[in-house]
């Protein structure tokens, strides 16, 4: 099983993140952030990754050091979980619709941060969820993860449908470039021979 924990505890917040990449989409949430759970949820079980993540935050503040830190945890849980990427197919991608709204995923576990962010939200708050956070919960994953991604909303009018889509074709496309490669042969999926 390729699994990690990770504990990390700054001024503003206190979270724990374990991540299993060959899991079934097991999930355990309390961020404190009630529509980052249903977000998280949906990396969770899309990308059949068993999860875990508590967050005590200063939510009296507002949200965001609590989302883009648990972004951060999540991607330095799961830079230890890949381990030396030997063996897995390293790219993924991804397309899901949800009602009127569909989003493109692409992911490169290439071991450089890259986030290319095109998503054009119709709206400013879901509920009580400042849209800005989803693309700091995804810069915070990619510095930590090390990997390149590419989050494009294609069409949508509804913002939680929008974002939704966002998070779950993430969640394929990064079950497809872990995803272990037979006729790699155990081999690193790089000519440099290295990631």
């Amino acid at each position: 099983m390729r699994s990690a924990e990770i504990t990390r505890n700054t001024a503003e917040t206190r979270i724990r993140a374990s991540i299993g990449l060959d899991g079934t989409g097991r999930q355990k949430l309390a961020t404190g952030v009630p529509f980052l759970d249903h977000m998280l949820d949906q990396i969770a079980r899309h990308g059949l990754i068993d999860l875990e993540i508590e967050a005590d935050g200063d939510l009296h503040i507002d949200a965001h050091h609590t989302v883009e830190d648990t972004g951060i945890t999540l991607g330095q849980a799961f830079a230890k979980a890949i381990g030396d990427k030997k063996g897995i197919r390293r790219y993924g991608h991804a397309y899901v619709p949800l009602d009127e709204a569909l989003s493109r995923v692409v992911v490169d576990l290439s071991g450089r941060p890259g986030l290319h962010w095109n998503v054009p939200f119709t709206r400013a708050m879901i509920g009580q969820f400042d849209v800005d956070l989803a693309r700091e919960f995804f810069q915070g994953f990619v510095n930590h993860a090390q990997v390149t991604l590419h989050v494009d909303n294609l069409k949508g009018d509804n913002a939680h449908h929008q974002c939704e889509t966002v998070f779950k074709a993430f969640a394929r496309a990064l079950r497809m470039a872990v995803e272990r490669d037979e006729r790699a042969g155990g081999r690193l999926p790089s000519t440099k021979e290295m990631l």
